[in-house]
């Protein structure tokens, strides 16, 4: 890290809540935009798989019923509305 970046960093910690995060919000903003085509492309190439596995008999889906007893079960604390 550049001595620059460790002086604004002793600097800018400084700051309020409020203006470290419109600060932090600029910072991502000014960011070059993630390639999301290639991850979307990838999440569907992933999904045809698992759909033709299913199609196929290879892979066996679980009930979501089965599935959120289990989660009740495991997990009672958790707050449900």
């Amino acid at each position: 890290m550049s001595k620059a970046v460790e002086r604004l960093k002793n600097e800018l910690a400084g700051l309020s809540i409020e203006d470290r995060a419109e600060l932090a919000h600029f910072l991502l903003e000014s960011l070059p935009p993630d390639d999301d085509i290639d991850d979307e492309a990838a999440w569907v190439e992933e999904l045809n798989r698992r759909m033709e596995e299913i199609d196929s008999g290879q892979a066996v889906g679980i009930p979501a019923e089965q599935v959120f007893a289990e989660l009740r079960l495991k997990y009672p604390r958790v707050h449900r509305p």
